[in-house]
Parts: structure tokens; sequence; C-alpha cells
């Protein structure tokens, strides 16, 4: 059985403007005692999560993905979970201009389908292509999948609108020498989660790691990096169950991306 995972870095929460659950704020509690923990001579990395949606235990995830990376480096969150439009949700948080002015990356961790409004999602690409790097995680690449544009696509990386059934996927490393992929284990087996359909490997990205895609006799990227004019972002097809995010070699994938596209991976 894995330890209880618990918030080593965690000093603001932020309420959604929609309203954050009351059963996520019981979830996360501060500890900033914790941040004595991580190395003193680095500066606390500012980091938005944007979070919230259907099919996902957020609040869990959110919680485990902010233990990960406390135990890498400091880290300063703020978290929106603003699911209150259900898929077809649009965070007010984007209507000002200067929304990611405040944080050195975004965390992209959520779940809106069926949003198609391009000034809305064109107000989230602005702040990336002007050079905030970003980490994006499983359903951020279905979100905004109804957009007849690619906008959204192009900053992730990748192009996908499907997944194939639940299940334990075998992962390749295919980038062996990338610093994100130091230490990942040759013969890791994910816990039950979904394999993404990727059409489209967009120009500037390079796959970290692949699954074979037994319908369709192919590899797909479930990890990769890409550089979105100039901007690093790291993105993670893998992420839909609890077990996912208890799974340490998961974490710890997502640790190096998000200190990679932060810059501050050594």
């Amino acid at each position: 059985m894995n330890p209880p995972i618990r918030p080593l870095f965690f000093p603001r929460l932020r309420r959604g403007l929609a309203g954050l659950a009351l059963a996520a704020l019981a979830v996360f509690q501060p500890d900033i005692a914790s941040a004595a923990d991580a190395p003193a001579a680095a500066k606390p990395i500012r980091a938005l999560l944007i979070t919230g949606g259907g099919f996902h235990n957020y609040p869990f995830q959110a919680m485990a993905l902010t233990n990960a990376l406390g135990k890498k480096a400091p880290v300063e969150w703020t978290i929106i979970n603003d699911g209150g439009g259900g898929t077809r949700a649009e965070i007010a948080l984007y209507n000002d201009p200067n929304w990611a002015k405040a944080y050195d990356i975004i965390v992209h961790n959520e779940c809106f389908a069926d949003t198609d409004n391009p000034e809305y999602v064109r107000k989230i690409t602005a702040a990336h292509l002007a050079g905030k790097p970003a980490v994006v995680i499983h359903c951020a690449m279905h979100t905004y999948r109804a957009a007849k544009f690619d906008d959204w696509r192009e900053f992730l990386g990748v192009t996908s609108r499907y997944h194939e059934a639940l299940a334990r996927y075998p992962v390749k490393p295919v980038a062996t020498s990338h610093p994100i992929m130091r230490g990942f284990p040759t013969n890791w087996v994910t816990p039950m989660d979904e394999l993404y359909v990727i059409e489209k490997l967009w120009p500037g990205g390079t796959a970290l790691a692949t699954s074979y895609d037994e319908k369709l006799k192919l590899d797909e990227p479930v990890a990769w990096v890409h550089e979105y004019h100039g901007t690093r972002v790291f993105g993670t097809t893998f992420g839909h169950s609890d077990a996912t995010f208890r799974d340490p070699v998961f974490l710890d994938l997502l640790a190096n991306g998000f200190l990679w596209a932060a810059s501050r991976l050594e």
C-alpha cells in the first residue's frame, strides 16, 4: 500500500472564481514549515495550477502534484479549481490580460472539452505565446477539443480528440538522453489509465516516451516536450486515475517535466 500523500509546501490556496469545493479546501492544508526541506539557495518557483472539470479527482491530483514538487524544489502554489461551468467552463481569471504575469510557470490540468470560444481560448494561449512556460496534463489535451481552430492544440504540441480503453500500458522511453528522462525505468507499466490517441505531434514537439496502441497498431506519444514559439511546454497524456497520481515513476516524471519547463532542472 502506498503511504498517504501530504502537501509539503502549500503557502497559498486561492478560491476559483466560480467557487472551490469545500472538500478541496479540507484536503489542502498549508504546511509552511516544510519549505525548509527545499534547498535554501533556490528561489521559490511561483506556480499557478489551473484545474477542475469532470471525470477526475482534481483535489487529490493537486495534492499529489504539489507534494511531489515540494520534494524537488521550493514552489509557491496558487490553485484555481473552477469547474462550475462543466465541460463548457470559462474561467474569469483569463479576463485579466495580465493573468499569468505573477507566475514563473503555469500547470494546466483541466477538463473543459466543449468550450470553443476563440476569444476566450486566445486569452490563454497569448500568455504562453509571450513566453510563459507550461506543463499540460491528461485532459488538458481534450480541453477545447470542440474548437474549430488550432491555437490551443498548437500550444500543447499535440492534437488528440479521443482515447483508448482504461488499462495498464507499458511505457517505452524514446528520448533517453533528455534530462527529464534521467532515471526513468525501461520497463514501467502504468496503473489503470487512458491512452490518448495522438493525431499530430506539432513542429517543435519531441516525444520522450510512447505506449503501444493495440487497436491502431502504432506507438502513441505519452510524454513530450514542445518549443512553442520559443516557450517551453512539457506534456503527458497520462494522469486519469488516483493510482497514477500515487505512482512514484509518474510523479517523478511530472516533477522533472515541471522543473525543465521552468528552466530549473539541473
